[in-house]
């Protein structure tokens, strides 16, 4: 057995080893091959790591924005790889003054070839040189639309608001009209066209949007925004609404913002925004509609019960009942309805939680097991909310919360819940209240109480140091 592989072994260090052809005074075989392969891989590694050290290490030191570093890292990267790749050649014993002839005679056929390639890499050398597309600038191409993540020599990657990466040929972004939105500032213009009924007062409705695009915060005060009066329409007076913004990647949402509020405060003021009419006339009416003596007959299954809106739950809580339909909206975008089971558990005593829960229909009960049973301790009914004390002091909920009934309940997460007291500070004392009164639960988390405070937290009156960390909160 050892001399049969001694003797494999053998025939393939010959086959190895075994002269394919000449290149020069280089005898080429697979072994050389294999060299030669292994360490081009290896300068490739190498001039990529290399970058890597320098975009994300050494330049960060010189204070060089990203995309300063993006375009030295590359260019750096590249000339020492090519560098590495005719050093590697030289060592393996190829003499790169006899390939000038076969080069220079394939070079017709390769740039024919690779035309594309070749284009794609000078548009990128320009982009990088140029530095008229930088990595981090947000840019529009057409329909795409997002983030410069990398400028490489053959291709640009941008990621998109979706969350996809777009890999766009350097060629494109040289010969097509790019929109680079961070190319001196991050300012831009929003335009958001409106249209009123006629007989609507002009002023009124310059006053109206005027006092909207003021109370956006990301809305910038100089250049100041202005209201244009576009044209009498067909069927309304046409109005624009200009506003600038030092944050342009965010304008579908800060135009998104500015709409709700168009809406709302149109109907506050009885403004109404018309929409085209067109009046058709019906011959033989009768005999397309059943007259009175011919009652319609109706197929079908009966309509289901409509489910109660958010909205309408959450006006139904006393915390919310004052709040207007833009403040509503907030909570509903910032939260989500759930729906429970009877006895379904929505989680356990010491599972850590990073939500505010407000009941909006059915019950809730803090339950302790006891020889296996679940037995309700404290119970949350509709209007009331749980979950407050361990998302303020960051620790697991010390009892097991399980729906009694069929209940819905409003889950709003941590973000939502601290923005909702920093603009409602009224609504913390509320709820500082609604703690005071579980002293159960509050006896529970004495030990928590005391280490976050460092004081001793009175035990008869603990709603001091509630108050007292819901105003630290609203202070972050």
């Amino acid at each position: 057995m050892p001399s049969q592989f001694i003797e494999l072994w053998s025939s393939f260090i010959n086959i190895v080893d075994a002269p394919l052809f000449r290149l020069g005074r280089e005898t080429i075989s697979l072994r050389w091959l294999f060299q030669v392969v292994l360490l081009l891989i290896l300068v490739a590694v190498l001039a990529r790591f290399f970058k890597g050290v320098l975009k994300n290490q050494l330049l960060p030191r010189l204070g060089l924005d990203l995309g300063n570093r993006e375009a030295i890292s590359t260019v750096v990267s590249g000339a020492s790889g090519a560098l590495g790749y005719i050093i590697v050649l030289q060592a393996v014993g190829i003499n790169l003054d006899s390939l000038a002839v076969i080069i220079g005679g394939l070079g017709v056929g390769i740039g024919f070839g690779l035309q594309d390639v070749t284009r794609n890499l000078i548009s990128g050398l320009t982009l990088l040189i140029e530095r008229k597309v930088r990595v981090g600038d947000f840019v529009e191409i057409e329909n795409i639309s997002g983030y410069v993540q990398e400028v490489s020599m053959r291709a640009t990657v941008i990621q998109t608001f979706n969350g996809s990466n777009v890999v766009v040929p350097n060629t494109y972004l040289a010969d097509s009209p790019v929109l680079n939105w961070y190319y001196q500032t991050h300012r831009g213009r929003i335009d958001i066209p409106i249209g009123v009924a006629y007989g609507t007062d002009p002023v009124l409705v310059t006053e109206v949007l005027l006092n909207i695009a003021h109370s956006e915060p990301d809305v910038l005060k100089e250049p100041a925004p202005r209201v244009i009066f576009r044209e009498f329409g067909d069927s309304a007076l046409k109005f624009e609404l200009w506003v600038w913004t030092d944050a342009i990647e965010r304008r579908v949402f800060i135009k998104s913002s500015l709409n709700f509020k168009i809406d709302y405060y149109f109907r506050q003021h009885n403004i109404s925004i018309p929409f085209p009419q067109r009046d058709i006339w019906i011959r033989n009416a009768g005999a397309l509609f059943p007259t009175a003596d011919e009652p319609e007959q109706t197929v079908g299954m009966p309509l289901a019960p409509a489910t109660p809106s958010l909205k309408s739950l959450l006006q139904q809580v006393s915390y919310f009942q004052c709040m207007n339909d833009l403040q509503l909206r907030f909570l509903i975008e910032a939260g989500y309805r759930k729906h429970l089971r009877a006895q379904e558990i929505l989680f356990r005593a010491q599972e850590p939680i990073n939500n505010f829960y407000i009941v909006l229909q059915g019950q809730m009960a803090a339950v302790y097991e006891e020889s296996g049973e679940l037995k309700p301790m404290l119970t949350f009914k509709a209007g009331e909310h749980f979950g407050e004390l361990p998302l303020m002091l960051g620790v697991a909920c010390p009892t097991t919360m399980m729906a009694m009934t069929e209940t819905v309940l409003f889950v709003l997460p941590r973000e939502g819940f601290e923005q909702l007291l920093k603009e409602h500070p009224s609504l913390a004392d509320d709820i500082a209240v609604a703690i005071a009164r579980r002293q159960d639960v509050l006896a529970q988390h004495q030990q928590e109480l005391q280490q976050l405070s460092h004081q001793e937290a009175e035990q008869s009156r603990p709603i001091h140091w509630i108050r007292d960390r819901l105003q630290k909160l609203l202070s972050w």
